[in-house]
């Protein structure tokens, strides 16, 4: 079995939240880390193993990332990590699987599903064997202890509960 490590200057994970009920603030997680172990070309017969660390959210504005750090969200000084491991993985498609695994948020864990498609396998000038992915899913936000909103005025709320996600990894054979 192959052991492959995100390469992570080519490699992103970001978020959505709809503001307002009007439209979508975008953010970032710089530092995580994926581990892949199988056949990275099949990851029906691979585990897939995340880590991202909460205070390495970046959301393009100061207060609103301390805010989500804050206790209101992710409480990152008690909870620093946020992990996804496999439990089961399924080819869908000839380039597409289903991945479903645990889901980690703060002091919950329940099982989410994400989708992820095959980018291709390629050697770098360098002679590294590489491996990229685009994955794309969604949770909401308060089956993980994320609760924090405020009602408007005008109806709704500041924020919804539904979460996307988008990542474009690349992983580089160990």
């Amino acid at each position: 079995m192959a052991t492959w490590s995100l390469d992570k200057a080519h490699s992103e994970i970001e978020f959505k939240v709809k503001h307002m009920m009007i439209s979508n603030v975008k953010g970032y997680f710089h530092d995580f880390d994926v581990t892949v172990d199988g056949k990275a070309e099949d990851l029906s017969q691979a585990t897939v193993d995340v880590a991202i660390k909460t205070a390495s959210i970046n959301t393009k504005s100061e207060s609103r990332d301390e805010h989500l750090k804050s206790v209101d969200f992710f409480n990152t000084d008690a909870y620093p990590t946020i992990r996804f491991k496999t439990t089961k993985i399924e080819k869908t498609a000839d380039d597409e699987y289903k991945l479903t695994g645990d889901l980690t948020v703060k002091d919950v864990t329940k099982p989410a599903t994400f989708v992820a498609e095959f980018g291709g396998l390629a050697k770098d000038p360098w002679g590294n064997q590489k491996v990229g992915y685009t994955i794309n899913g969604k949770i909401n936000r308060q089956d993980f202890g994320l609760t924090w909103n405020a009602a408007l005025e005008t109806g709704g709320v500041m924020v919804s509960e539904d979460v996307k996600f988008h990542a474009d990894v690349q992983f580089v054979l160990s």
